[in-house]
């Protein structure tokens, strides 16, 4: 999981590298992470534990949960989104919540009850 993580702040920084900031700064991005539960209850329960700090952080991001309904195969998938409104968001998101130790705690209990098979940044168009 920590190379995952590792993996994906590169990816992240390397996205900054290549973009102006203006554009950046104009654009909303979208995180999207496919996971895989055995218990969806207490996965959205823990979300909801994530949104409450998201919140005391002050990190601007909406935060979905979404499953596939007509998927064929991949029908009943989950992912959850989390949409910013610009690449500083996105920025400061990561920033408050890896210098956070509650969060940082929180999101390693995630996984007792999920297993990430995905996770990529997508910009707006």
């Amino acid at each position: 999981m920590p190379r995952k993580i590792a993996s994906f702040m590169v990816a992240a920084a390397l996205a900054v590298a290549m973009s102006s900031a203006a554009f950046a700064a104009s654009t909303q991005w979208a995180r999207v992470i496919t996971v895989k539960t055995d218990n969806l209850s207490a996965y959205m329960a823990e979300l909801d534990k994530g949104r409450a700090m998201l919140k005391r952080l002050g990190v601007s991001v909406q935060l979905r949960v979404w499953r596939a309904q007509f998927a064929g195969p991949e029908a009943g998938t989950v992912i959850v989104t989390q949409e910013y409104p610009s690449w500083a968001a996105f920025a400061d998101g990561q920033a408050k919540t890896m210098a956070d130790p509650e969060f940082g705690k929180w999101l390693a209990g995630l996984d007792k009850v999920r297993r990430i098979t995905s996770d990529s940044l997508y910009r707006e168009l």
